[in-house]
């Protein structure tokens, strides 16, 4: 029985990232024999996982969360679960008063992609994401998921231009079936460009995956000998060697091209592309290799404890590669869900115990300690941003620390040594903020938090920078009175009395409509809203609102604390009893040839009228053929300046004045309906009065 060393997504990722590029040769070199960093086969690409079961012979072996196809729930239904590590989470800061932008962005592809998505945050603060629905939904979902909830890393492959065509296929069908199949953006360059490079932008694993594809395709085209092996996916490692540096040796030695499969293509096939001769002996060179490991290599396997596996893996998957390489041995650690504790070692007998040495001492170099702290310390320990956590971490990136909140601890693991070290600093921040820093809690009716918040925060981000405080308001959903203060003694109590009063407030606040007809509004606002400005530096704790002029409403709201709402309402009923008193108007007709003679000399006499009597004074247009003067104001100036403006008349036009004597109950008749009949005589013989 054989088997292979494999690491987890996330200390594969680790992995990965850590490699220089001095430190290994490509398993994918272009036409020039040499790439970037990210075409380099990963640990991860050497050491495909293990079944904790042994597997029936010919049944492959499962493909990781990205490409296993789950046995569908229905006829067309199936799930898929997806894991985005830390390190890889685009989002990662946590806003109390917003929602989470994960959750937002899978609700936004459950809308575009018909899938059904669940969001849950592992232990690992890693999200895992379970995908349902259509195949085409749920593949159409994972690309979605890969480009804006991962952060990206891109690549570029090199194949003879003439192979370009055929990695995007007739329509470009292939090229949008690839980028599906592995959730990545391909670009290919346009015909016109003499660029030989197709770039690659996607997770990783996902530019494996793509690049490996696109090669083989251009094997397929190859005018070049093209040879394909089939080699149990357990032997790979073997043969791409530690750090990848055998199959890189191969490729420089004889170049022939080969290209193995990473773990996360669920393939066994090896392609070796080149001339006849280079292939034949790049060939050679994998089957002495493949026969000697199926031949000599035996395992052991060994229990080590679940919580020791992520020191046997080493930071940045080192350790693993490190005793491969020093001792030719593989070591397989079961996958993070996998509940086995089981390790198991492949390589040459006598190289077994060197490597199982190795497993454990680095599986005990490693201890887990604590430090007591008060869990409202946490945020303050770790910084605006991890930005305190940082300066220790950096130093010792070895230890991992962790904070699990309603708990008064901090829990620390890592090198003996090292973890020593953070203790002390931990302790000492510890120390220093129990010192100087308080809590307090207060009781506010939650109907009034949304307020005490105020719109985008502003209200409460205020209160907290001015005070140097942190300030946890319960969401709604918890229904809690209680309202958490922390920072500075200080800042604490004037934080604590600033929130009172403003609850105080709140709950002492009322809510007035006044009814004003909306005629009357646009005065009452004034020009450029100078009237209302008045009013609201009159009182400045009132919220006055208008409404739309388009609703043709005529409520006017009052908002503020209740003594003040009362003296405002009163002070605009006062302001309307006079626009009502003053909105008496009357119509006097005039000749026109004599309304150059009420206006005056520069306008001299009816600005007098207008000052004398306190009346508003609107005279037709020249060019109008009305002869109607209107005058407003209260009532009695409106009759003063109307007598005014006749007196003016009589004294330019030989105007006889006749009483005419008329039974009342006549008046009704000779006036007309709506005053139609005593307007045509006055508009044809001048101005006609009856008695009121």
């Amino acid at each position: 029985m054989s088997s292979v060393a494999v690491l987890t997504q996330e200390s594969f990722n680790e992995h990965r990232s850590g490699l220089l590029p001095e430190q290994v040769k490509s398993a994918v070199a272009g036409p020039s024999g040499a790439e970037d960093e990210d075409s380099l086969p990963t640990y991860k690409d050497a050491f495909p996982p293990l079944p904790e079961k042994p597997l029936p012979e010919g049944v492959q072996e499962t493909g990781n969360a990205w490409t296993t196809k789950i046995k569908p729930l229905k006829s067309s239904v199936i799930t898929q679960v997806f894991h985005v590590p830390l390190e890889e989470r685009k989002y990662k800061d946590m806003n109390q008063f917003g929602e989470g932008d994960q959750a937002k962005v899978c609700l936004d592809i459950m809308h575009k992609t018909g899938a059904h998505l669940e969001l849950s945050m592992a232990k690992d603060q890693g999200l895992s994401i379970m995908v349902s629905g259509k195949h085409d939904a749920v593949m159409k979902a994972r690309k979605e998921i890969v480009s804006r909830l991962q952060t990206q890393a891109s690549a570029t492959v090199a194949i003879p231009k003439e192979h370009h065509r055929f990695v995007i296929g007739k329509s470009g069908e292939k090229l949008q079936e690839l980028e599906l199949k592995t959730a990545t953006k391909i670009q290919i360059p346009r015909p016109e460009d003499p660029s030989n490079l197709i770039k690659i932008s996607g997770t990783k694993e996902g530019l494996e995956k793509a690049k490996h594809e696109i090669l083989l395709i251009s094997a397929e085209q190859d005018k070049r000998a093209v040879e394909r092996m089939n080699i149990e996916k357990v032997y790979h490692p073997f043969i791409t060697g530690a750090y990848n540096k055998l199959v890189g040796e191969w490729m420089q030695e004889t170049g022939a091209r080969i290209n193995v499969p990473p773990p996360s293509v669920n393939k066994t096939e090896i392609v070796i592309t080149g001339e006849k001769e280079q292939v034949a002996l790049a060939m050679a060179k994998i089957k002495k290799i493949y026969e000697e490991k199926k031949k000599n290599a035996t395992t052991i396997a060994v229990e080590v404890k679940k919580s020791q596996h992520k020191y046997v893996i080493g930071p940045k998957g080192n350790t693993l590669q490190e005793i491969l390489d020093r001792t030719g041995v593989s070591v397989e650690i079961p996958p993070l869900d996998s509940s086995s504790e089981t390790v198991i070692l492949r390589g040459e007998p006598d190289r077994l115990g060197q490597a199982l040495t190795e497993v454990y001492a680095k599986a005990n170099s490693y201890t887990v300690s604590s430090v007591s702290a008060p869990s409202w310390l946490h945020r303050f320990i770790i910084g605006k941003k991890g930005q305190n956590l940082a300066k220790i971490t950096q130093q010792m990136p070895k230890v991992h620390i962790e904070f699990t909140e309603g708990e008064d601890k901090i829990t620390l693991e890592g090198p003996t040594k090292d973890v020593q070290i953070v203790q002390g600093q931990i302790e000492a921040v510890v120390t220093d903020l129990v010192s100087r820093m308080d809590y307090t809690e207060i009781s506010v009716d939650p109907k009034f938090h949304r307020h005490l918040i105020g719109k985008g925060g502003a209200n409460i981000n205020r209160i907290k920078e001015q005070h140097k405080v942190s300030v946890r308001i319960p969401p709604d959903n918890e229904k809690s009175n209680l309202i958490r203060i922390e920072g500075d003694p200080q800042g604490v109590q004037e934080a604590k009395k600033e929130l009172l009063e403003l609850a105080s407030r709140m709950e002492n606040e009322r809510t007035k409509d006044m009814i004003i007809e909306q005629r009357f509004h646009r005065a009452i606002i004034g020009q450029k809203g100078e009237k209302i400005k008045e009013i609201r530096d009159k009182f400045p704790e009132v919220i006055i609102n208008f409404p739309d002029p388009t609703q043709k409403s005529d409520i006017v709201q009052l908002r503020g604390p209740r003594t003040e709402v009362e003296k405002c309402t009163k002070f605009m009923q006062k302001m309307v009893a006079e626009m009502v008193e003053n909105s008496f108007s009357v119509s006097v007709p005039i000749f026109k040839q004599f309304h150059k003679n009420i206006i005056g000399k520069g306008g001299a006499n009816i600005k007098k009228i207008r000052e004398e009597t306190n009346t508003k004074i609107d005279l037709p247009a020249e060019n109008s053929n009305s002869e109607m003067i209107v005058i407003t104001g209260k009532k009695a100036n409106c009759e003063a300046a109307k007598n005014r403006i006749l007196a003016i008349q009589k004294e330019l036009a030989n105007i006889t004045e006749v009483e005419v004597s008329i039974p009342s109950k006549l008046h009704n008749s000779l006036i007309g309906s709506k005053g139609r009949f005593v307007r045509s005589i006055m508009e044809e013989c001048g101005e006609l009065t009856t008695p009121t």
